[in-house]
């Protein structure tokens, strides 16, 4: 079967990019921004929340390697998708927990996945599923940022733990 992509936005990308790169199955991570109207966005032009993008990925995967409910699982399970607007200490429409679908096979999908995560989660799921618009890549050094920086902070902090998290909840699906 051929590859498939989704477009996801659950906080940093930092995060969904670390934890995306750690399966079988998926091909490619992309960092970018969409959903939003401004041309082109920077990152600095994103983070002023003015630019209504969101910061997302794109997971390009072979279904007949990783089932597509189950990157959507991860998706629900390595983000609080009861925040609206904000991923702890991210705050602001850029950080928003959004899914962009393709076409209506997508859309479909994407609902589905919704709907179970509203039984995992207390609280209201505020995941909005929008139209997949023009996607920009993101600058090259946020591509892979928690493999090029494990050092760093965030990574440390944030992006770690929920790496691990998703090593225990899906080892059957992680690279070895």
């Amino acid at each position: 079967m051929a590859m498939e992509s989704y477009v996801l936005a659950g906080g940093c990308f930092w995060c969904l990019d670390a934890v995306y790169r750690t399966l079988r199955g998926v091909d490619d991570v992309v960092s970018g921004y969409t959903g939003g109207t401004a041309p082109d966005p920077s990152y600095e032009a994103v983070c002023t929340g003015s630019t209504g993008h969101a910061e997302a990925v794109r997971v390009d995967f072979d279904p007949d390697v990783i089932p597509r409910e189950v990157i959507l699982d991860v998706f629900f399970t390595l983000h609080d998708p009861t925040q609206l607007n904000r991923q702890g200490a991210d705050v602001g429409t850029q950080y928003r927990s959004a899914m962009f679908f393709a076409d209506d096979d997508q859309r479909a999908a994407f609902e589905a996945a919704r709907e179970r995560a509203a039984d995992w989660w207390p609280g209201d799921v505020v995941t909005t599923i929008e139209p997949l618009g023009d996607f920009f890549r993101a600058e090259e050094y946020h591509q892979d940022f928690f493999a090029k920086n494990p050092g760093q902070g965030y990574c440390l902090a944030v992006a770690l733990p929920k790496v691990n998290k998703i090593r225990r909840s899906y080892a059957d699906y992680v690279l070895t």
